[in-house]
């Protein structure tokens, strides 16, 4: 096989592999390199977001709400079930199929757009005339010459200092997402969004889950007025959730894990839980990548420094997703992916931080656009706002989950939309219309104006824009 391509790709992630195709797809020769590995250690592409992450954690979640249905809903439609099991393995093996099949997925795209994909850890050599030599070592060592090099190699969990996952008893992502038994008690360590969605997933299932949040406020990134309604509702569902707390010293026995912890009164309290769940977010992953021996700038955090196009500090090297700065999204990381292989090809990639949408797959779900209220306040912005709740809408009605509302906040001269923040049913397919109004400069009054099919959640936005304006027509 060819030792030498135009690009070189580390990392096989959403990042990594948008970015290998649609450079292929532009007429160079492509190589990446990857080394996750699936049980029987073969390859397993995709990152994080497709073995551990987003794929699977979506996967399980799905599993859950089928059961909190027959478990709590369906006799709310006259259906009544008798009998009614849980098959953990069987859940979990299904979660495993989904993930096969993603990642058989990226080969077949590999194939399809002819990028040749090297299975093992990349690194740096050396510097060489027009390019870097990249080492592979998976089952036999080989080096690659790229011309130009991207590096995509995502994020690990960030670990609580003392306390080492070992993925049985303390889990990170990974360990939350292999669970073989629905345990009793669970405990979360920060509300991070993938503990968040795991610790919905065994709430469904029958924990008993308790959060301990070290910051004052719950969700502090999302819009105040979203995330206490977001609080409310997951008190409803049974969650505890303790805020201002600072965690101690960590035990783990046969038996469990037991937290030592104060609460925001200073008051010293205990936890004890079958499993516990860290999630107090995720570092960029450059251990291995021998940037010295090319003289790779990184910051304090360990991320590969870029500018405002993803070229990092040396000539032909960029480097995007989770490994730089910006939000760690799978969706951030594969629009850098297709806008630094355009600008290899002398195009002009497009990437807007201001129009990503964020999404917590939770119950009610979670998802923004834009700025939040307390941005806009803080920057002294003049602003109008409008919100619609789901109680007030006739699908949601008809779905039985009416939690939530839909908020937007618009510029109070222009009436250009500058957020969107929705907690409610499918709050993450909803956000697209808003993202796509934003990207397009678009007013509430657009919005407003624009005919929604009826009945659907939609209409929930179509409302909130007029809210804006205070003239909703159904609340």
């Amino acid at each position: 096989m060819n030792k030498q391509f135009d690009v070189i790709v580390i990392g096989g992630g959403p990042g990594g592999y948008i970015a290998a195709i649609r450079a292929a797809q532009l007429g160079m020769s492509v190589a990446c390199i990857d080394e996750w590995k699936n049980a029987k250690g073969g390859p397993a592409l995709g990152g994080t977001c497709t073995n551990v992450g987003c794929i699977p954690s979506k996967a399980l979640l799905q599993s859950s709400e089928h059961f909190d249905h027959a478990s709590h809903h369906f006799a709310d439609h006259g259906i009544a079930v008798s009998g009614l099991s849980l098959d953990v393995a069987k859940m979990v093996g299904r979660k495993d199929t989904v993930v096969k099949q993603n990642n058989d997925g990226i080969q077949y795209l590999f194939k399809k757009n002819k990028v040749a994909f090297f299975h093992g850890r990349g690194s740096f050599v050396k510097a060489v005339d027009g390019g870097y030599e990249i080492k592979v070592a998976g089952a036999a060592e080989e080096v690659l010459t790229g011309k130009q090099v991207v590096v995509a190699t995502g994020s690990n969990a960030r670990a609580l200092p003392g306390t080492p996952f070992d993925e049985d008893m303390v889990l990170s992502n990974d360990g939350a997402l292999r669970i073989g038994a629905v345990p009793k008690k669970l405990g979360l360590i920060g509300s991070g969004v993938i503990g968040l969605e795991m610790g919905s997933v065994w709430r469904r299932l029958g924990s008993e889950v308790t959060i301990l949040e070290g910051l004052p406020t719950f969700l502090g990134a999302v819009d105040e007025q979203i995330a206490k309604e977001a609080h409310k509702a997951f008190v409803k569902q049974g969650l505890k959730i303790e805020l201002g707390v600072k965690v101690g010293e960590i035990k783990t026995s046969k038996k469990g894990v037991n937290v030592a912890w104060t609460n925001a009164k200073g008051e010293a309290q205990s936890l004890d839980v079958d499993k516990l769940i860290v999630s107090i977010g995720r570092v960029p992953n450059t251990i291995g990548l021998n940037t010295e021996a090319v003289g790779l700038k990184l910051d304090e955090r360990g991320a590969i420094v870029v500018d405002e196009q993803c070229r990092a500090s040396l000539p032909g090297v960029w480097a995007v997703g989770d490994v730089v700065r910006g939000p760690m999204l799978a969706h951030k990381a594969e629009e850098e992916g297709v806008a630094v292989a355009e600008r290899m090809a002398g195009q002009h990639g497009h990437v807007n931080f201001n129009t990503i949408p964020w999404v917590i797959y939770t119950s009610p779900e979670i998802a923004w656009v834009g700025q939040t209220e307390q941005q806009l306040k803080a920057a002294g912005r003049a602003y109008k706002a409008g919100t619609f709740p789901f109680l007030a809408n006739g699908r949601a009605r008809a779905l039985g989950d009416t939690t939530g509302m839909v908020k937007m906040l618009a510029d109070a001269t222009t009436d250009e939309i500058l957020g969107v923040h929705i907690v409610g049913p499918m709050a993450s397919e909803l956000i697209a219309e808003c993202v796509v109004a934003m990207e397009f400069r678009a007013s509430s009054e657009d919005i407003a104006r624009i005919c929604h099919a009826h009945p659907s959640l939609s209409e929930a936005t179509k409302e909130a824009a007029l809210a804006v304006d205070k003239r909703t027509l159904n609340f």
